[in-house]
Formats: structure tokens, C-alpha cells, sequence
């Protein structure tokens, strides 16, 4: 072409040759590593849904934030219960706390041969328990202080110890031992089944008021 001819030729291309040159610049392999891909696109569709959202009157960062924290809350809690397991209720919340169930009719000597059975057998946690219940159940029998289904260890030795003044630490001491096996899964010991027993044989002598 000569140079007047180039001068003559038209300075914007006709639709065709544009489409074929933007076709041409659209294949360049540049394009496509700029593109984004899927991943890019869903992780920008998180981003922009956390930043939307709103808590309490919150929104943008303030709210992502908030989430943010939430996760973290959430992470601590799923390592916890891996590590530690799922917290199991104590038998305080699963029982009442009471010193006979509905269905408990026995009197105070049978209640001291189940004592001293589970005692024989090794079982010291029963034998505390089953002892004192007998303390209890032999108060009531004598008419010093009356029991029932709903009645705790702590609240009859509160009772008693105003009838019996002199026995009011060893009620006490008693009361919680009864509380260690029956509600905080503590063990009993043939030591305060001997103390609950020694007791329940002192109050039996024990000369009350009329």
C-alpha cells in the first residue's frame, strides 16, 4: 500500500474486522488466568453475604465480626466436648433430694439390716446411706421427728439436734455423709458407716424431753 493509499484507508474499522480483532484480544491465553474461577466466585458470595448481615442493629464489619466470634465460640465448644465428653447430670438433678422415695415403707430396723448387710458385702456407700436413713426413720417412729417422702438428710438432722442438742455435730457430720454417697458420688467408708451407726445407737439411749 502506498503511503497516499494508507492515508486514504478508513481509520475505524468496519463492524466485522472489530468483532474479529475482539475475538482475536479474547483468546489470549491472559484472559483466562484472569478470569474467576468457581471457587473465587462462591468464596466472594460468602463474603458478601457476611458483610450483609445484621445483628441487633449491626451490619458490615460490626456484624461480621459478631459471626466471627460466634465461630470461634462454637470451635471451643466441639473441643471441649471431644475432649471432655458430653457433661453427665449428677443424680442431685436427676433425684430429689430426699432421704426416701415414694415407695420406701421400711421401718428403722429394717433399713439398719440393710446397713448391715451392704456393710458385710463391702459395700460401704450403701451402709452409710441405708444407716442413716434408719436414723431418721427411728426419729420418726418415736414420734421426735417426722419424716417423709420429700424430707432431707440436712433437714432432719436440723430437727433432731433441737430435740437432742448434744448430738448436733455428729447429726451434721452424718447428714453430709449421707449427701457425699447418695448425691456426690463419693464412696462411702466403713469408718462413717461406724460413726453413722454409733450415732443411731447413742440416740436411741438418748433420754428426750416429754
Amino acid at each position: 500500500m502506498t503511503p497516499v493509499a494508507a492515508l486514504a484507508a478508513p481509520l475505524t474499522p468496519d463492524a466485522d474486522e472489530a468483532r474479529r480483532a475482539l475475538l482475536r484480544e479474547l483468546a489470549d491465553p491472559r484472559y483466562d488466568a484472569a478470569r474467576p474461577t468457581l471457587l473465587d466466585r462462591a468464596a466472594q458470595a460468602v463474603w458478601e453475604w457476611l458483610q450483609g448481615l445484621r445483628f441487633a442493629g449491626v451490619d458490615g464489619a460490626g456484624g461480621l465480626g459478631l459471626v466471627v466470634l460466634l465461630i470461634v465460640v462454637a470451635i471451643v465448644v466441639v473441643v471441649l466436648l471431644v475432649r471432655f465428653g458430653v457433661p453427665r447430670l449428677t443424680r442431685r438433678s436427676a433425684a430429689p433430694d430426699a432421704l426416701f422415695g415414694a415407695s420406701d415403707d421400711r421401718d428403722s430396723e429394717a433399713l439398719r439390716r440393710a446397713a448391715a448387710a451392704a456393710a458385710r458385702a463391702g459395700d460401704h456407700t450403701t451402709a452409710v446411706a441405708e444407716q442413716f436413713r434408719a436414723v431418721a426413720r427411728a426419729l420418726d417412729e418415736r414420734g421426735l421427728v417426722p419424716s417423709s417422702p420429700g424430707t432431707t438428710a440436712h433437714e432432719t438432722a436440723r430437727r433432731a439436734a433441737a430435740v437432742v442438742p448434744a448430738e448436733a455435730e455428729a447429726l451434721t457430720a452424718a447428714a453430709r455423709a449421707f449427701d457425699e454417697v447418695r448425691y456426690l458420688d463419693r464412696a462411702g467408708t466403713e469408718a462413717a458407716w461406724h460413726q453413722v451407726r454409733a450415732l443411731d445407737e447413742r440416740l436411741a439411749r438418748a433420754a428426750v424431753p416429754a
